[in-house]
């Protein structure tokens, strides 16, 4: 038995210590942990973004997203890209957030506790308001996690929420979660943004009333957001700016070329052959955020070429991922394994061999698979980055042995839901998770809404539940890393390269900051960033 708390807005050590641990911290991790113990608000002070100068209060900025579709949402639930879940970081927020080190903090929940990482109480902070003035009680907090769990919802985040037994208000103030079976990653769960929290018995979500930094003044799905600041935000100074208007432009081309003349301040997803002519442009830079993000191959094992596992073998094969981490990403990535589960994360296998590249062992596969002189789809698309100079260069490895391919680009517009887990063969874009737990479960778990290549495996599920709850580090690490061959050896997901996240921005903007669950500070940027005067 354990107990962890976090009370107000300092994190405790022992917090810190446990949570490391889940992470797989390193002996001298956990010793520098202890060694700040004595040092509350200088620890909690370093989870914050560093500030060279003191914020100015005021101003516009025009910001753009890498996608825009009708299909644009408010509603947490059913966010699924960059540019919903940036926008429900302005007007909501979660039990907790997550800081530059992924360690979830206090936000809506002042403290929350636990002796066993199966039931937590959370102490909700006094004193918020939704934008209507409405107060924040513990019914709205019910409401909004158990509203994944409901079939009917259609919640992205269902797989998560799934592993949650009860949600009850304990108290005028707190609510508690009891799971079906421990997890120490909860708070790190509840940060993340399908979690955010809503008004109880919220059924029109278009006006998005939450608790967040900033107050929704106009929202057209598929064209643009108009967000202004919450003046009665539970936060003291924050938000800086007035205003933000938020759109969705999938052109990377005319993403830079409307920040470089002056129309936009901020734009997310930049491709590395324009980091060059950006900061050679006088007043622009580039933020580069280096975290899990990766776009993937997918064959799916359901349907099509895919479910024969030497196709699958032979396409994995064909990855020079070497040459597209120079040609492609122009260095701004690091070489993958096909298993999601990056270098920056502790649970990640260094010890599984690196697939190299292979045409002779794909020859191999391929020469088994006896597909004869089928002519294979790959569906393209630049919603996913790199996706189509990927496809190119596996196009003309896939020559060398006699494979056609037969690369389909599809415009940006609608992609994701008219193509991404629609087709047999084509490509995905992950954005990073805060943790491993949350990433396979999302993706990789049999009944995952996510499941991208439809592999479904006994032992991976049972291995991923039981890690949740495995508290000695070696044996966790060891689950992790039996799950990371697994989806190496027999999933449908072919994965090069781990991308670097790429920002433009107006050099008048200040306080962006890391957080590596992707560009745009981790879609967090709204309530840090102001204006220079």
């Amino acid at each position: 038995m354990y107990e962890t708390k976090m009370p107000g807005d300092l994190a405790a050590p022992d917090w810190h210590v446990m949570s490391a641990m889940n992470r797989g911290a390193s002996r001298r991790d956990l010793l520098a942990i202890l060694l700040a113990g004595g040092m509350q608000a200088g620890l909690a002070a370093s989870s914050l973004p560093a500030y060279a100068q003191t914020p100015r209060r005021g101003g516009r900025i025009r910001v753009a997203g890498a996608t825009a579709a009708i299909s644009d949402t408010l509603d947490p639930a059913k966010m699924s890209n960059q540019t919903d879940y940036s926008r429900g970081c302005m007007l909501y927020n979660g039990l907790t957030w997550l800081d530059v080190n992924l360690t979830p903090q206090p936000a809506l929940a002042e403290e929350f506790s636990t002796k066993d990482a199966r039931t937590w109480v959370f102490k909700l902070r006094r004193g918020v308001l939704f934008h209507d003035g409405k107060p924040l009680k513990p019914a709205d907090v019910v409401f909004s996690i158990l509203r994944h769990k409901d079939a009917a919802t259609a919640s992205k985040a269902k797989p998560l929420a799934d592993q949650i037994e009860t949600v009850k208000a304990s108290g005028a103030d707190e609510v508690t979660i009891t799971l079906i079976s421990p997890n120490s990653d909860l708070p790190v769960i509840l940060g993340t943004s399908h979690f955010l929290i809503v008004k109880a018995d919220t059924v029109d979500f278009s006006t998005g009333i939450g608790t967040g930094p900033f107050k929704l003044k106009e929202f057209k799905p598929g064209v643009r957001s108009i967000a202004v600041r919450n003046e009665a935000y539970w936060k003291s100074g924050r938000p800086y700016l007035d205003e933000i208007e938020f759109v969705g432009i999938s052109d990377e081309g005319a993403r830079v070329n409307a920040l470089l003349s002056g129309d936009l301040d901020l734009v997310a997803s930049v491709n590395p052959r324009s980091v060059s002519r950006i900061k050679e442009t006088p007043g622009y830079a580039v933020f580069s955020t280096q975290s899990g993000q990766y776009s993937d191959l997918i064959m799916r094992r359901d349907i099509g070429p895919g479910t024969n596992p030497d196709f699958v073998l032979a396409m994995k094969s064909l990855f020079d991922r070497e040459q597209m981490r120079k040609s492609i990403a122009l260095g701004h990535a690091v070489v993958a394994n096909d298993q999601p589960i990056d270098p920056t994360n502790r649970f990640h296998f260094a010890g599984l061999p690196q697939r190299p590249f292979d045409p002779e062992k794909a020859k191999f596969h391929l020469k088994k698979a006896n597909l004869g002189e089928l002519r294979i789809p790959i569906v393209v698309s630049p919603a996913a980055t790199y996706s189509v100079e990927m496809a190119l260069v596996l196009q003309q490895a896939a020559q060398r042995i006699g494979l056609n391919l037969d690369v389909k680009r599809m415009p940006a517009d609608g992609y994701w839901s008219n193509h991404w887990l629609n087709s047999a063969v084509g490509f995905g874009n992950v954005n990073p998770r805060p943790s491993a737990d949350t990433l396979l479960t999302l993706f990789y778990k049999s009944d995952a809404l996510w499941n991208e290549s439809r592999w479904k495996n006994a032992k991976f599920d049972q291995l991923l539940i039981t890690a949740r709850a495995e508290v000695d580090l070696a044996k966790r690490k060891q689950m992790y890393a039996d799950m990371q061959v697994l989806i190496h050896q027999e999933a449908g997901i072919g994965i090069p390269l781990f991308l670097a996240s790429l920002d433009g921005h107006s050099n008048r903007l200040k306080g962006l900051s890391p957080i590596p669950l992707g560009g745009l500070m981790g879609y967090n940027f709204a309530e840090h960033v102001w204006l220079e005067s």
